[in-house]
């Protein structure tokens, strides 16, 4: 299970997660910092990885165009990385069978409240 956070979210999630998620990594990290949401889609695509995202335009180009890559769109807004973190942390079998599952292009991820 490859992810790609977008720039918006930390590099530092790749070394976190990477027990759970091997071989994620980080957009501006790849280079890819300046890139398009069309470049990013591409790249994503063709490299086999899962778009990790705060931003509501990935989860609407896996409505239109379906996948892959397919999404997961993080409804928490800006959280620290550690949020971020464990909300991936906590939510992996739940991505592993999305990621898993055919037909399904995006997955929203919402932060409990406590």
């Amino acid at each position: 299970m490859k992810l790609l956070f977008d720039q918006n979210l930390s590099f530092r999630l790749c070394r976190a997660l990477a027990d759970v998620f091997p071989n994620s990594q980080q957009t501006t990290a790849m280079g890819l910092a300046q890139a398009s949401d069309a470049m990013l889609w591409t790249v994503a695509g063709r490299d086999g990885f899962t778009i990790v995202t705060l931003d509501a335009d990935f989860a609407e180009l896996a409505a239109h165009r379906g996948a892959p890559p397919k999404v997961i769109w993080l409804r928490c807004g800006n959280q620290p990385t550690a949020v971020i973190e464990q909300l991936l942390r906590s939510s992996a079998p739940l991505i592993a069978d999305f990621i898993d599952r055919r037909g399904a292009v995006c997955l929203e991820l919402y932060r409990r409240r406590a």
